[in-house]
């Protein structure tokens, strides 16, 4: 989440909020550390990509913060303490590489009693998500349910739910609750008798819980655009405005494409609405389509993906998850992912968007890390990665990269700093303690926790989570796709190595990872930015480009074409930063840390490859 940065070029413009509230001032908003005259400006939806104010593509790469919000042990708060929320912050830019967040908010806490809104949850919510903002993460909340409510479920039962409150709940006659023979939390959705009566009455607006709904978003919206600086509100990107939509129980001769269109719809236009009145006209609702549209377990998927919406635009954006779900069942798929183990799943997303004149943003996709499919999560997330970044399979990258399709963004799930530390009484109840992985449904997908010495560390492999990828692209993205050299225990896993065809790229890459972007130039002076990631130093990164080589590039100033500088918000993270004013041009552009000293005469003879290649595959 991005930036929230100034408007000149090293010296820093401190911007203040003239938004008051209830009579009393907005604070006033330090600038974010790091930042430089192109980073600060609000996103918009623009040819079927976020933009920049300078036309620059944006890709979203992060995290779900924080499935805590789903508990009681914080008051359905993501973090215990700002404190807490600063320290996630600082480790997701420096160890996760993300450049953005998914920000959960609830219901249940922001509106107890009906008709009511807490502004003390909606000041602690906007507290903690400042201190995203403020280290330069761009932030897109979202109200999340799960299992409709957790006031649903008995003291001991099995299964858990988060989401509406309990005046909601009790507003209803729902039976009591029971998923039979359920072997997966999920199971719920549609053997739950009240989950499934309880999310019909929510669609159907019975007891006017819809609108109740409506209404406190509204006012959340208004809060948050009232309590944040105008540099603040320009990280947040949109609003996610319900979590995994599903209809319960169709009515009868209703389909599920026919409930996306006549129910789902109006519901998000009506949010769509609250969000123009709340000071959010100018930010994209993150609309999710029924739950099961892109399920990859036959028996489970149901026709939608909001094909009745008719052109989306600019004022939304095409929301989706994604899990493989029979890699999770640990029956219908053996053995582990392979290289484009997602191409096509993902490829439908790219078709989806694109067709609805929008674009994409996979909010939710991830693996378990414990229980016996754990094994496969390595494979899985590389995959989904590798998917995230290009529609071809490494196997044929090389070979027709312009196949590539856009760069998607997307958010993990999840960064849970709490993980294996928690303290949740599920349902309320003193017997059942939950302490363990995200105590929630026993779920464990976090991809850090807290150590001993209260230092966040990861739990998955840096080379995996933390990438290149390209975070603004000045121009129309053609290509991308990056070699992680992830692990799977003690396997190296490499989809993509750099083909004999190419033997100096070949050795100049070695057995190092390595990032390479192709791009066309629209004529802005603003650089296309790379992440780097931490294992990439910059005294030890190499970069070939059409543009200039550099083994060890230098700092950044606006007539170095190819040059470092750090990310925004004072955490240490750097980007590659590549400048090229001319307008229709292709560019490419090869980033890796395989390289030693490498000579003059081998970054010459790469870029000799590189661009015959460029020319040949893409033209």
């Amino acid at each position: 989440m991005p930036n929230i940065r100034a408007r000149l070029l090293v010296v820093l413009v401190v911007l203040c909020g003239f938004l008051t509230v209830a009579g009393s001032p907005s604070a006033t908003a330090a600038t974010v550390p790091d930042s430089l005259w192109f980073d600060g400006t609000s996103l918009t939806v623009s040819n079927g990509r976020f933009t920049d104010s300078l036309g620059r593509e944006v890709v979203l790469r992060g995290y779900n913060v924080s499935g805590e919000t789903k508990l009681e042990e914080n008051s359905g708060l993501p973090f215990a303490s700002v404190a807490d929320a600063k320290k996630s912050a600082t480790a997701l830019r420096a160890l996760g590489g993300g450049n953005s967040v998914r920000f959960l908010l609830s219901w249940a806490h922001a509106e107890p009693a009906r008709g009511q809104v807490d502004t003390a949850y909606l000041a602690a919510a906007t507290d903690q998500m400042r201190a995203f903002l403020d280290a330069g993460i761009r932030v897109y909340p979202d109200f999340h349910q799960d299992l409709y409510s957790r006031y649903l479920f008995d003291d001991d039962s099995w299964y858990t739910g988060d989401g509406a409150p309990e005046w909601a709940v009790d507003a209803g006659t729902y039976p009591d609750e029971s998923c039979g023979i359920c072997l997966f939390w999920g199971q719920n959705i549609t053997q739950n008798g009240a989950v499934k009566a309880a999310s019909y009455d929510f669609w159907h607006n019975t007891y006017g819980l819809q609108d109740a709904f409506l209404a406190t978003a509204r006012q959340t919206m208004t809060y948050v655009r009232q309590h944040l600086s105008d540099e603040e509100f320009a990280g947040v990107v949109g609003f996610d405005p319900y979590n995994e939509p599903y209809a319960g129980t169709y009515d009868s001769g209703q389909t599920s494409r026919s409930w996306e269109k006549n129910v789902l719809w109006p519901f998000y236009a009506k949010f769509r609405a609250g969000m123009d009145a709340a000071g959010w006209q100018d930010k994209p609702a993150f609309v999710e389509p029924n739950l099961f549209w892109n399920a990859n377990i036959d028996s489970q998927k149901q026709e939608g993906g909001l094909l009745d919406a008719g052109t989306l635009g600019s004022r939304y954006v095409f929301n989706t998850h994604f899990y493989d779900q029979k890699a999770i069942s640990g029956i219908l798929m053996w053995g582990k992912a392979g290289d484009g183990q997602y191409a096509t799943d993902f490829g439908t997303i790219r078709d989806r968007t694109s067709a609805a004149g929008t674009t994409a943003v996979v909010s939710e996709f991830g693996h378990p890390l414990s229980g016996t499919v754990s094994d496969k999560a390595p494979t899985v997330l590389k995959a989904m990665y590798q998917a995230l970044d290009s529609r071809v399979k490494g196997a044929g990258w090389w070979t027709t990269p312009a196949a590539s399709g856009p760069v998607l963004s997307g958010s993990q799930w999840q960064w849970d700093i709490y993980n294996g530390r928690h303290h949740e009484l599920m349902n309320g109840n003193p017997d059942k303690v939950l302490t363990s992985g995200d105590a929630w449904n026993d779920e464990d997908l976090s991809a850090v926790r807290m150590d001993d010495s209260g230092t966040v560390a990861l739990r998955q492999d840096a080379r995996l989570l933390d990438r290149v990828y390209p975070s603004a692209t000045s121009g129309s993205t053609v290509a991308f796709t990056y070699e992680d050299r992830s692990r799977d225990g003690s396997t190296t896993l490499t989809w993509n190595p750099v083909p004999s065809s190419l033997p100096n790229v070949a050795q100049l890459v070695g057995s190092g990872q390595y990032g390479l972007l192709v791009w066309r130039s629209k004529g802005s002076s603003a650089p296309t930015e790379l992440h780097l990631p931490a294992s990439f130093p910059t005294g030890s990164t190499t970069v070939v480009s059409d543009l200039g080589t550099a083994y060890g590039p230098p700092a950044y100033t606006p007539t170095t074409p190819v040059a470092v500088a750090a990310e925004p918000g004072g955490t240490a993270s750097r980007r590659l930063l590549l400048t090229a004013s001319d307008t229709g041009v292709l560019h490419y552009a090869l980033v890796t840390n395989g390289a030693t000293s490498p000579s003059t005469a081998l970054l010459n003879a790469a870029r000799t490859e590189l661009a015959a290649w460029a020319a040949r595959t893409v033209g």
